[in-house]
């Protein structure tokens, strides 16, 4: 039997090389998807797990994935600590751009006052010094790399606005370049202005009772847990998820159409091979096996080579457009999984056909 399929598929190398092709498009798009996915809400997740402030406290529609905007008043910093059971505040001004460089994504940036912030969330200054003037930055240790900078390197900002690297922070939190919260509003005309206010609880003090008298003294506004945003960062993307869902069937639909496609002009192909097999005895169970055993064949090749596809691009992106990709394993299961049964059921019908073909009319019509 294995013979039999290896040579039906070396028969047709064409054929056998565009069903891989469109199994290996299937699974790519899944696991490198899925991995670009998961590599996004885990570098998120991460920033987020080295605040430790417990609570966000913003307006509303203030601070989303891709936009947000400095619509919170700083005079909540002073109405924030006079509420029992908190220990600090800081406010921060997020700013996200395009890309300046042109590529996929965005770009953000943090306004923020760094000795109380540093404080706050025990980080550090591991080269140079603060920002003190406002054309004056910090980045952290991944920016620095992928960028090739070094301290006192200039960088462009707000379309062009020169910017000087003074210092390196660690570890990384929030937005990878940061400036003083004096500067940020200084550039987008926002005076006494924030995105959002990181608040420290003080120690013993349950989280959800502050969080609760926040909201009775401050009724409004829009309070986060950042424990939240590490648990739900996928969550956080709008839409992920039914992205995510409509891609495997999607990968589904692609290696089963290119399967049942190639395979069905093949069996139209070889009608008479068919009729002389089923002539010397071969039965409807076998023929069904026979092509059922090139579509298993075309969607492990195709697992392989879309895997291979997937890693390449996942090092492509990663190098040009500074975006994680994380693979899974539980995804490329699930990738592997739906190529072979996207696979199974698009031989069904040509399997079927092709074990109905009557030897009897193969043969006179031949």
């Amino acid at each position: 039997m294995l013979e039999l399929v290896l040579a039906n598929l070396k028969a047709r190398p064409f054929r056998t090389f565009i069903s891989v092709i469109g199994v290996a498009s299937g699974v790519a798009l899944i696991v490198l998807f899925t991995g670009l996915a998961r590599g996004i809400t885990n570098d998120m997740a991460r920033r987020a797990s080295n605040w430790k402030a417990e609570i966000v406290f913003t307006r509303p529609g203030a601070m989303e994935l891709t936009s947000a905007s400095p619509s919170l008043s700083t005079t909540y910093v002073k109405k924030l600590m006079e509420i029992e059971g908190v220990e600090s505040v800081v406010p921060v001004i997020r700013y996200i751009s395009p890309n300046p460089k042109g590529r996929w994504g965005f770009q953000q940036l943090d306004g923020v006052d760094w000795k109380p912030f540093a404080e706050m969330n025990e980080m550090e200054i591991i080269a140079g010094r603060a920002p003190e003037a406002n054309n004056e930055v910090i980045v952290d240790e991944r920016q620095m790399k992928q960028e090739n900078h070094k301290i006192g390197d200039t960088i462009e900002l707000f379309g062009g606005k020169p910017y000087k690297i003074v210092g390196v922070f660690s570890p990384p939190s929030g937005a990878r370049i940061k400036m003083s919260l004096s500067a940020m509003q200084e550039v987008l005309e926002a005076p006494n202005k924030c995105t959002y206010i990181l608040v420290k609880v003080k120690d013993g003090e349950d989280v959800e009772r502050v969080v609760a008298r926040i909201n009775e003294k401050l009724p409004g506004n829009k309070i986060n847990l950042t424990r939240d945003f590490v648990i739900d960062a996928q969550e956080r993307l709008p839409g992920l998820n039914t992205f995510l869902q409509a891609l495997v069937g999607l990968g589904a639909f692609v290696s089963a159409i290119f399967v049942l496609l190639c395979l069905y002009t093949t069996i139209a192909e070889r009608r008479r091979e068919i009729g002389i097999l089923k002539s010397l005895g071969a039965s409807k169970g076998f023929i069904i096996s026979a092509i059922e055993g090139e579509a298993f064949l075309i969607a492990v090749l195709g697992i392989f080579v879309g895997l291979v596809v997937s890693t390449l691009a996942a090092f492509v992106i990663q190098k040009n457009f500074e975006l994680p990709v994380e693979f899974s394993f539980g995804w490329i299961l699930t990738a592997a999984i739906i190529a072979i049964v996207g696979g199974f059921v698009g031989a069904l019908y040509p399997a079927w056909k092709a074990s109905r073909i009557d030897p009897v009319e193969v043969m006179a019509n031949e």
